[in-house]
């Protein structure tokens, strides 16, 4: 078979188009395009080896991982293929939400220490160490805590707020239940928190003065909002500027009997749909990583999102 020929059906598919496209951007792994893809690892391989082969595609070894990328010195019709292949991209429903996975995955890439913090995470409950617990560490971290004005919106009973209270200048807990919001008050003034209130509000109108809060914390709480990007746009209309939000949810996840178990609205959510709603809230300096997996079914994955007004 000629090249050409070899080439036309590399490119015949529409997942080899998006990879194309993908790696005329940057160069990536096989685990990031799956992550960016959404793609199983044996379905990224075999197209990274047909693109390969028909020498469209090159690679390197860096350490345990391989990077792919364009081939540079391809010859001039090799080139004008790829550049059919990213203009075909272009017109493919998955191209922009790969802009932006790949724009996430690649930012990731360059913090390492966060993939640090990660990899120790990972470890640490294997481990036993006397005295070493989750508990111990979230006291320890609270103690690096500014005195903030903090929102916990979808505060629930208010355990997050409590422990916050304890180091911030003042605690706002927004909930929709006012069960809830009585509870958590009076919980509140019996452990003798004054700085810590409880609001009955919803996720998509706090009530709270705009331009008001340091931090904006949504802890398991967006899955639950009817219009999640109503409620981040709401998050940085209450924010002072340069204020932070900080989200804890659920990755997007099949498991459809958490509407039923836990009153859940939405099954977690993509990272590009984070991404999205966010930079059209106004945020900057967005970042979006998994930062925990349940060993048990449903192997349930906790992001962790943070953004600047």
């Amino acid at each position: 078979m000629s090249s050409t020929l070899k080439s036309l059906r590399a490119l015949s598919d529409q997942t080899r188009l998006r990879i194309v496209a993908l790696l005329e951007k940057d160069e990536l792994s096989v685990a990031e395009l799956q992550e960016i893809t959404r793609l199983g690892q044996s379905r990224i391989s075999t197209h990274l080896g047909l693109l390969s082969d028909c020498e469209l595609v090159t690679s390197r070894r860096d350490g345990k991982r391989t990077f792919y990328k364009l081939n540079e010195d391809a010859d001039e019709t090799a080139r004008e293929f790829i550049q059919l292949a990213i203009r075909g991209a272009h017109e493919l429903s998955e191209h922009a939400h790969d802009l932006i996975n790949l724009k996430r995955v690649v930012a990731r890439r360059k913090e390492q220490a966060q993939v640090y913090f990660n990899q120790i995470a990972g470890r640490f409950d294997r481990v036993y160490g006397p005295g070493r617990s989750w508990q111990a560490f979230g006291h320890l971290l609270l103690r690096i805590l500014p005195p903030l004005v903090v929102a916990d919106l979808g505060a629930g009973e208010g355990l997050l707020s409590e422990l916050l209270a304890r180091r911030a200048k003042k605690v706002i807990a927004v909930d929709n239940s006012e069960k809830i919001v009585a509870f958590g008050a009076a919980k509140a003034k019996k452990n003798g928190l004054k700085n810590l209130e409880f609001r009955l509000g919803d996720l998509q109108t706090p009530p709270i003065e705009a331009n008001s809060v340091d931090l904006v914390v949504l802890s398991q709480a967006l899955h639950h909002a009817a219009v999640p990007a109503d409620a981040l746009a709401a998050a940085y209309r209450i924010l002072k500027p340069h204020g932070q939000i900080l989200i804890l949810d659920l990755l997007k996840h099949s498991f459809e009997k958490s509407r039923e178990l836990y009153g859940d609205r939405w099954p977690g959510f993509a990272e590009s749909d984070l991404q999205r709603w966010l930079e059209t809230a106004g945020f900057k300096k967005i970042e979006i990583s998994v930062v925990a997996r349940e060993e048990q079914p449903p192997h349930f994955q906790t992001l962790l999102a943070g953004a600047e007004k």
